[in-house]
């Protein structure tokens, strides 16, 4: 069995590797954030609707074109579909790689839409209204 030490270190690093939507969102909203966001999703994902503000740079042209759009100085939250998907971790992963400070947006752009949050449309910014399965969670 691990022990409770352990699991706390375990812990801990996940809160340092991770964050939420809810979390990103209040971030996004303030003067001074202390990240770029990045969407790490297709080109016809991200014309679907994205999270305003957020760069998009999908995983597979992160090593061509971070240095470019990226200051290594500032820290990165990705964010990629949702639960189901696991490409922003492994944008995640290919930016650490590369000298980024990085965190992953836990829900992705699914759940950042499940909780009400406005996504960025060709037609303009959409909502719709949080699922009350989701949000507020309080936590």
């Amino acid at each position: 069995m691990m022990t409770p030490t352990r699991a706390a270190e375990i812990f801990a690093e996940r809160l340092a590797t991770q964050t939420d939507v809810a979390d990103v969102q209040a971030a996004l909203g303030s003067a001074a954030p202390g990240f770029v966001l990045v969407d790490s999703r297709s080109a016809a994902a991200w014309r679907q609707g994205h999270v305003p503000g957020a760069l998009h740079l999908p995983t597979a042209e992160i090593g061509r074109r971070a240095a470019d759009l990226l200051d290594p100085a500032v820290p990165v939250v990705t964010y990629c579909w949702g639960p189901g998907c696991n490409g922003a971790t492994r944008a995640a992963l290919a930016l650490s790689l590369r000298g980024y400070a990085v965190r992953e947006m836990l829900g992705g752009v699914e759940y950042w839409a499940r909780e009400g949050f406005a996504l960025r449309t060709p037609a303009g910014e959409l909502a719709h209204e949080a699922d009350p399965l989701v949000a507020p969670c309080g936590c």
